[in-house]
Parts: C-alpha cells; structure tokens; sequence
C-alpha cells in the first residue's frame, strides 16, 4: 500500500526508502551532503542534507525515515543561510589552494560552494597546516584538506573490516588519523584506496607517478611499453564524456593516444590474465586432485593478498601461487622486450595503467623482481591517463582507434571479463571444461555466478565432481568466508577482490558515487566478451605460442620461475607500546603480541584483561605491561610472554595463572 507525504507542496508517494533523503531525491531534488554514501551506515554529521518538517522543525533528512502526512521544505530560506554557514565554517578551515588539488575537478567542498553561491567567507581562516603523509607508494594524506565527513573510516571499517583509520581528539582538535598518529604505511591499510574513492576532498588521494612517466618517455635511451587493464577500458570515456562508446572502441583509443604519448609498444593486460587463467586452471585442478590446500583462493587482487598475510598467515597456503595479470605481464616482458629492442635490461621501462591503487604497492614487492630490477617499473591509474592525455592536449574524443601491438595484445572474453567480480571464476569455469571435456564444441558462460551481492555462494557439477565456489568482494566479506572455513564449512574455489563490484570499482577508476556507473562498467566487460572470437583462455593462440617457445607446459619449473611467486606474514608494527612501566627492577614482564594474526585472536583483548586483572588485584606496580611488534610464533596465537616465557595460545585463565605463578616464585625467592 502506498503511502503519501508532501516535498515543497507537491504530494508524493513512498515505500521502501529508509530516510527522507531517498524520497526526496527520488524527486529530482539533489539535498547536498558530505556524510552519506549509499554503501555505508548513516552517519548524520555534516548537517547539509537539513529539510524543515512542519510542526517537527529542521531535522537531517539522511538518518529520519519517511512517515505518512509529513509536509516538507527543502529550500527555506533559514536552511539555504545554515547550509552556507556550514560550508563557510569547513573552508575556514581548510587548505584552500583549490587550483593545485589533484581533486580539484571532483572535490565536493569546491562543488557544494558554487552551487551555494558563497562568494567571501566571513570567518577567520584557523587551519593548522598539518605535514603531508606520502609514506605508501599507493596513496597520499593530506590532513589539511578533511571535512571530517568520517568516509574514510567507516569505509576502511565496515566495508573493508581493517579500521586502520580513525577519529582522535575532540571539538575544535577532531582528526582523521592512523592510531597513534603514525605514518599510513605504519598502519594495517592494503592500500585499496577505497578511502580515497568516498572521501568528498583531496584529503586522501591515489599517489600520482605521472612525472616520472613524462621523464622516461623524454629520454631518448629509454624504450617505455605499457599495457592497459580492462576495467580501464570500461571506466575512462566517463572522464572524457564518452558514455555510448563500448569498451573495445575506448580501448583503440587509449592505444592511439598511448602510441601519441610516445609509448614504444601497447599492450593488454587482459592477454596476461588469459595466462594466469591457465596456470590457475592448471593448480587449481592438481589440488584438487591431491586434496592439498583446499580451498583455493585466487591472488590476482593485491589488496586481498596483503590482507591474507597481514591478519590470517594461516591460510597464505591457500593462495594461488600464480602472479596476478599485472605481475605475469611484467615478468614476461622483462625476458623477452629487451632482446626485441637489443637494449640492456636497465633501459626498458615497463608502465602498467590500472584501475587500483593497490597495483602500485604490488610493483613494489621484493617478490616481482629480479636482479635489483622491478618487473614493474610504474603503475598509472586510469585518471592519471587520463591526467596525461589532458596535458598532452590530445582530443581524445576524436582519436580514431588503434590495434594494440601483438603477440601481448591478444586476448580472448575470458581475460577481459577478469576486472568483474565473479569474472575470475567464470574465466576459470570456462577454462575447466575446456581442459577437462574437449568434446564440448558449445562455451558455457557460467553467467550464473555474476551477480551484484559482496557474498554469493555456489555448487556445480563437472563430471563426477561437485565443486562448491564463493565470489566475494569487500574484504569484510572475505573475513566472514575465513571465519566461516575455520568454523568448518567447505569450499573447493575462493574468488576475493577488495574493491565493490571488482577491478571496475577500483580506486583508481574516476570517481563515481552512483552505483548505477558501476553497473554500467561492469556490463561493458560482458559485452565486450559477447562480440570476442574466443572465450576460453587457453584457446589464446598467441599464450600457445609462448608456452610452446618460451615456458613449455603450463605448471612446470619455468612456468612456476616466470608466472609464480610467493608469500609470506607481514609485520606492520613497528615499536613496542608501553601500557604499564614500574620502576622496580624484580618486577613480572609481560608481553603481549600484537602481530595481525594475534590481534585476529584476540590478544587485545588479552591485554585489556590483562590491564584489569593488574590494576585490580595485589598485583598493581608489581608488573611491567607492553604490546610487541611480533613474537614470531603467528600460527600460534594469540602468544603472550610472561618473564620471557611465551605462552602460545593463550586464553584469559592461562596468562591469570601465569602471573600468579610468577608472582609467587618471585615471593619466594625474596
């Protein structure tokens, strides 16, 4: 039954929308807000998205549902005076060199000013210039830029599952900031970037490496190749306003104006994904067989790597050993390129465009290079590109389009629908009934598993084989479908992407708050693989081509030396924090592990038992408390360190009985 209320005198109707802002927009009526963001919790902090209700008063429209008979004012002239009021405060204190902000086109703050008409602002600019943290190779802080709009943090931590952003201080001292004030690369952050893509400013940004691309491509003794990820190819005409071309038409034209930019060869990274395609088949169906490591997840999202090894080393055996496309596309062209261009190896400079941030922090692992030289030399994002395309002064709206350079130009749907959530699987579906039943002339599209949800689940039959597979994107997701492993349930195939939606929502990809865009990307890549000739990655003649003059077959040690890496545990904490520092020298020494893997069970809260047990008992100034970087047992946590001996596992009993025992051989002694 629907139910009615009136927007500036006009009756509308409404039924499921959750707040009034919903209905409200659904009216074509754009409320402004800093805080809202339709894939996270409301918030109601910014106060733009103010209405008057009739007998109820000014109330923020994001956080009140609709009721029957309301009778609301969008545009009072008492709202229109505190929504200008509000956006004076922030620029009073904000760092106002609008001109030079990468953001500077999509920054929310410049828009909602214009839009308000603010001419001069009549408070005292207060800003306190805080110090730029560049510390990561993906992203970019830029404290004196935040609204305080708290995107970031609730992104990182109710999409993500990571907090490694969070509010400190109070009033007028409020901040966004890493916990204890740290550097980001200090912090747990996997460098998704996701923060960077809702923040509404330039506060967080991707970490532009346009410059150094501009200084090879102007030294004549560099050759520079490129290839371009296929989630770009779905998302750049945005930026250039082309919407109604499809993504095989965008990407001749990014071929033409890479060629333009000065660019040796032009690759496509959907051919090395073809490749890891046929590894990952290839592993994926010898576990299989031996039931070793099962489930498998795929590793082609750094992001999702990073945080295996950071919060569950346990199961870093479950990866795929195979490079992610951008890490096969780079190890290739290390080996063969140089010959191709008889120049030393120091003299090849090899750029990927991708639609991540995280790819940039993946070039830089110590595990994708070889002799002191990354396979990866730089990694643009697409709105760097497309950043380059715009300093070039090429009209990329009237480019014609252009072949990528062959054999790495090559590419069958299977590789291009891998910047979809869910497009790994499918690819490798594909790839097992090719492999498994050669009789079956028909491909199987396994649309089945493409979906909009972060968490599906599924069962198939391959021959006598039932295989049960997961597609999740968000890393929340991904911590749900671990839990639920260790908890006892069985999957054989784990697909995990950080980014919504896939490859096509990274955070480097232009910015878009409407999911509908995303959507769009998305059937882009379907549609793309509808008109390729081939869909299976192993029927790519030219990857045939390779294993048959360079690799031999697909899993074997030349395979693994060029097209696999591995993993390991990463430790983020990088000093010992003091909770409890008593003078005396015969005192108990505690040490509590807060590696991530601890930290995943539970010594925090170990510790703040740890505290209270102290502070409450005959055993306050007689006990020494600090959280360690690492105890170096993490498949044995949470470990605890009483008078230098580890307790592995420990529970609340143990470390209580712990102390107790200490306490009484020290008592004794004395």
């Amino acid at each position: 039954m629907e139910k009615y209320l009136t927007i500036n005198s006009k009756k509308v109707s409404f039924n499921n929308e959750k707040s009034l802002l919903e209905v409200i927009r659904n009216e074509n009526i754009e409320l402004h807000t800093f805080c809202y963001h339709s894939e996270l919790s409301v918030y109601g902090s910014c106060r733009l998205c103010l209405v008057e209700v009739e007998d109820r008063g000014i109330i923020s429209a994001c956080s009140v549902p609709p009721e029957p008979e309301m009778n609301i004012k969008t545009n009072t002239e008492r709202i229109i005076k505190i929504r200008k009021i509000i956006i004076e405060l922030l620029l009073a204190n904000h760092n106002r060199e609008c001109t030079i902000c990468a953001k500077s086109e999509s920054c929310k703050l410049q828009t909602l000013a214009r839009r308000l008409g603010i001419k001069k602002i009549r408070f005292k600019n207060v800003l306190q210039k805080s110090s730029e943290d560049a510390s990561t190779y993906a992203l970019v802080r830029e404290p004196s830029k935040c609204v305080l709009c708290g995107d970031c943090v609730r992104f990182c931590d109710e999409i993500q599952g990571i907090g490694a952003l969070g509010f400190a201080n109070r009033g007028p001292k409020s901040l966004v900031c890493v916990s204890f004030n740290r550097e980001l690369n200090d912090s747990e952050c996997v460098y998704c970037g996701q923060c960077a893509r809702v923040c509404p400013t330039g506060a967080i940004m991707p970490k532009y490496e346009v410059n150094y691309v501009w200084k090879v491509l102007s030294d004549s003794k560099k050759k520079v190749i490129v290839a371009i990820a296929p989630a770009v190819r779905a998302a750049i005409g945005e930026l250039f306003g082309l919407r109604k071309y499809n993504g095989d038409e965008l990407a001749g034209k990014i071929v033409t104006s890479l060629k333009t930019l000065g660019f040796a060869k032009v690759f496509d990274i959907s051919f090395a994904a073809d490749m890891t395609i046929v590894e990952e088949t290839n592993e994926f169906l010898k576990r299989i067989e031996v039931n070793d490591n099962i489930p498998m997840f795929t590793s082609c999202c750094p992001a999702w790597v990073r945080f295996v090894e950071q919060y569950y080393p346990d199961f870093i055996s479950h990866l795929s050993t195979c490079r992610s496309p951008q890490g096969m596309y780079g190890s290739i062209v290390r080996r063969i390129m140089p010959r191709v261009f008889d120049i030393p190896d120091r003299d090849l400079v090899v750029v990927s465009v991708m639609p991540c941030t995280a790819k940039k922090y993946e070039a830089r692992r110590h595990e994708l290079a070889k002799n002191g030289i990354n396979d990866i030399d730089c990694v643009l994002t697409t709105q760097e590109l497309a950043m380059m395309i715009e300093e070039a002064g090429i009209c990329f709206e009237k480019l014609e389009s252009c072949a990528f350079d062959m054999p790495l130009g090559f590419k069958t749907g299977g590789g291009v629908i891998f910047g979809n959530s869910g497009g790994v699987t499918e690819a490798i579906l594909r790839n097992i009934m090719n492999t498994k039943f050669k009789n079956l002339n028909e491909v199987e599209q396994f649309s089945f598993v493409r979906g909009e949800r972060g968490l599906r689940k599924f069962k198939i039959s391959i021959g006598d084989k039932e295989l049960k597979i997961a597609i999740v994107y968000g890393l929340n997701n991904a911590r749900k479908i671990l839990k639920s492993i260790k908890a006892g349930s069985k999957y054989d195939f784990v697909e995990v992407m950080a980014c919504p939606g896939g490859c096509v929502g990274g955070a480097g990809q232009p910015i878009c708050t409407d999911l509908i865009v995303r959507k769009k990307r998305t059937e882009t890549l379907y549609e793309n693989d509808k008109v390729m000739n081939l869909h299976k990655s192993s029927d790519n003649p030219y990857v045939q081509k390779l294993y048959k003059n360079y690799i031999g077959k697909p899993g074997n040690l030349k395979a693994h030396e060029y097209l696999h890496t591995n993993y390991s545990y990463k430790k983020r904490f990088k000093e010992i924090l003091k909770i409890s520092d008593s003078l005396q020298d015969d005192n108990i020494k505690i040490d509590v592990c807060f590696g991530n893997n601890c930290i995943s069970r539970e010594s925090r809260e170990i510790l703040s038992h740890i505290v209270n047990f102290v502070e409450n008992g005959k055993y306050k100034d007689r006990v020494n408390i600090t959280s360690h970087i690492c105890l170096e047992r993490c498949f044995n946590g949470p470990n605890i360190k009483v008078n230098g001996k580890i307790i592995e596992r420990c529970s609340l009993k143990m470390v209580e009985d712990a102390i107790r025992d200490e306490f009484d051989r020290l008592k004794d002694e004395c």
